[in-house]
């Protein structure tokens, strides 16, 4: 698919200064919306028909799952957000994230179903998961193990189960990231929007975005890698190293495919994924633009630049 695509490079345009503004509704909110775009993305892009055949399956998931969470209210006073905005802090830790534990382990099994019928990498490991839930496999302490950062947990599980770390990563996180949204909208209450956040890093949870989106009048957003918060970011600028500097900035796109490019930093030599909102004839729905545009990651990893945050979940 990439060699086929003419690839052109350009320079980013001037600064666009960043203030507030309220985001443009582009984004898909309902299933039915999250199905639509999914169908809309295979017709246009059939060599991700098989994949985006299993992540429409993950996706309506987790949508269902996310219309039966019950979490507790996550509060802030203002005075701990006050106080965390100005030392450019995240206002919450990843170990702080609340779950609903019931739900989040039913759609970890519904995930590993989904998965016995992928392609056969997955479908063997789902398989030997799905037969160690409840006596080697506990859910819940996949969760917990996921949000403390316990990767020695994944590692042992996965030697013990002669499957690969990333698929239990990728079977855990999926299983808790509508909590993990869920979280991160009633906490993004608390943002004051009119302190604007500069740093690359969610305001929110504090990871590395994954995505960057360009809305109207050329603002730019940027996507949480973990919580999938979205918030306002400045327009040229590097997250992952901070850098602001044109020369070290640029971009390629394909002339045959607009409403997507990469973002390159020659000063860290990492790269972030962005969408054009404006250029979409559909609605936007973050994690389907991350897996349907895999090409992008093979074009910018072949020209030397790495992706700003690796995920050991990710088995796109």
């Amino acid at each position: 698919l990439v060699s086929r695509s003419p690839y052109t490079t350009s320079r980013n345009p001037q600064l666009v200064p960043l203030k507030r503004y309220r985001m443009k509704s582009y984004f898909a909110l309902t299933p039915g919306q999250v199905k639509k775009a999914v169908e809309a993305v295979i017709k246009s892009k059939p060599v991700y028909a098989e994949i985006l055949g299993f992540y429409a399956g993950v996706f309506d998931a987790q949508e269902d799952c996310k219309s039966r969470l019950h979490l507790e209210p996550l509060q802030r006073s203002e005075a701990l957000r006050a106080a965390r905005a100005r030392e450019k802090l995240p206002l919450i830790g990843i170990e702080e994230f609340i779950y609903d534990a019931d739900e989040s382990a039913k759609l970890f099994l519904t995930l590993c179903h989904l998965a016995r019928e992928a392609n056969p990498k997955l479908s063997e490991a789902a398989g030997a998961v799905l037969k160690a839930v409840d006596t080697t496999i506990k859910p819940d302490a996949l969760f917990s193990g996921l949000l403390s950062g316990n990767e020695a947990l994944f590692e042992n599980m996965a030697t013990e189960l002669k499957i690969e770390k990333p698929v239990l990563g990728f079977l855990t996180y999926n299983s808790l990231k509508p909590s993990l949204g869920a979280c991160a909208d009633q906490l993004a209450v608390y943002l004051n929007p009119d302190e604007p956040w500069l740093p690359g890093y969610c305001p929110v949870c504090g990871s590395a975005p994954i995505l960057s989106i360009l809305e109207d009048e050329g603002r730019r957003a940027l996507v949480c890698s973990f919580c999938w918060h979205s918030w306002p970011a400045k327009r040229v600028h590097c997250p992952y190293c901070d850098s602001s500097q044109n020369k070290d900035l640029h971009y390629f796109y394909s002339e045959e495919e607009k409403d997507s490019r990469v973002d390159v930093c020659d000063h860290c030599k990492k790269y972030i994924k962005t969408c054009d909102a404006r250029e979409l004839a559909r609605l936007m729905y973050p994690p389907l633009e991350h897996i349907s545009t895999m090409h992008l990651d093979i074009k910018a990893q072949e020209m030397g630049f790495d992706p700003g945050v690796r995920l050991f979940m990710d088995v796109s």
